[in-house]
């Protein structure tokens, strides 16, 4: 299990976060719609949109919401 967790600003904002692969097909989509200001964790499973387990390697995890976009390398080890 991997928890991420982010910071939505004061009066909320529409969030995506999307897990990538290597070759920056996406995995996972694991928040998409408004949230509302406060701190947020997310779990990922290593599992991907159909609910099947994904190989271990290097994934790459995007946060982007209004004015913000941030990408993170991550390990996925089984």
């Amino acid at each position: 299990v991997t928890k991420i967790a982010f910071e939505v600003p004061s009066g909320g904002a529409t969030v995506a976060l999307r897990i990538y692969d290597v070759s920056g097909r996406l995995v996972r989509t694991l928040v998409d719609g408004y949230e509302p200001a406060g701190t947020r964790s997310v779990s990922w499973y290593g599992r991907d949109d159909q609910g099947r387990p994904v190989a271990s390697g290097i994934y790459h995890y995007e946060l982007t919401a209004p004015s913000f976009s941030e990408r993170k390398k991550m390990v996925l080890l089984k």
